[in-house]
């Protein structure tokens, strides 16, 4: 496959996949999330390769989810693969089926399904200056399954309900506090750490790495069973009129007034 919207190279051992869409805060389309099923279907059967990077290009994100001018009931024009228009259930098993552990490395917003990408990861590496949540709430989506499901095995239940219900945003520090991450380092530093951590790793036996990596994935398989089911419920949600609200709120600059839109009581203040 030829890349667009992501860059692929190797260095000692490392592959480093990298979003490379920052106009849009490395948001991805249908194409980007194919590319990136593609770079790390390449890097996980590539036996010179020891450990995959995942990260977005330049210093404002990471990556926000998916890109929403690219949104209107489902994602792409209609000939994409993938239940929502996207193939997102494909990358998310990609990167949790190679044989290889996987490093998020974190600068700026981990947002959306950005955040949910840096969770399912192996390992999570941030700057001081990432910024992790969710805003499907707030967006008229949701991240059924490893978005979810697996985030309270990572971050516990009440704190992963927070993360869902309230949409707030967490530094890197409380991040990693929660267990979102494993290290936070300076911003200038981040590459110099995640090159040290990629130079351990490739020390390691290829094997005894794949078989813990699939045996702490064994723990957890219930879940894409999980999120195969909520990717068909996502798929009606966007066709509602609820979600669509929050889209073309986003569009519009204002407000979603899901409750309005559902014919119930709203709650937003009046306009003046």
């Amino acid at each position: 496959m030829e890349y667009t919207d992501i860059l692929y190279s190797i260095e000692r051992g490392a592959a480093t996949i990298t979003i490379n869409r920052p106009e849009k805060l490395n948001a991805f389309r249908p194409r980007t999330a194919s590319e990136l099923v593609d770079a790390f279907l390449k890097a996980g059967w590539d036996k010179d390769v020891g450990v995959i990077v995942l990260t977005g290009a330049g210093d404002r994100a990471f990556c926000t989810g998916g890109d929403q001018s690219d949104h209107d009931g489902q994602y792409g024009d209609g000939q994409n693969r993938g239940t929502v228009g996207m193939p997102v259930e494909e990358l998310h098993s990609a990167i949790r089926d190679v044989p290889k552990p996987v490093i998020a490395k974190v600068r700026g917003y981990a947002i959306g399904g950005g955040n949910v990408l840096a969770t399912i990861c192996d390992l999570t590496i941030a700057a001081e200056n990432a910024i992790f949540g969710q805003v499907g709430p707030k967006m008229g989506s949701v991240d059924p399954g490893f978005g979810t499901a697996y985030l309270a095995r990572v971050v516990g239940e009440k704190k992963a309900r927070e993360i869902w219900y309230m949409c707030r945003r967490y530094p890197a520090r409380e991040a990693m506090e929660m267990g979102l991450c494993n290290k936070v380092v300076p911003n200038d530093q981040l590459d110099a750490e995640v090159r040290a951590w990629c130079d351990e790793l490739v020390l390691r036996s290829p094997t005894a790495i794949a078989i813990a990596k699939r045996s702490f994935n064994a723990d957890s398989e219930n879940i894409r069973g999980i999120g195969s089911l909520g990717m068909q419920a996502l798929s009606l949600y966007y066709a509602s009129d609820e979600s669509k609200e929050g889209v073309t709120a986003l569009k519009e600059k204002r407000t979603p007034d899901f409750r309005k839109v559902l014919g119930q009581r709203s709650y937003l203040p009046e306009r003046k």
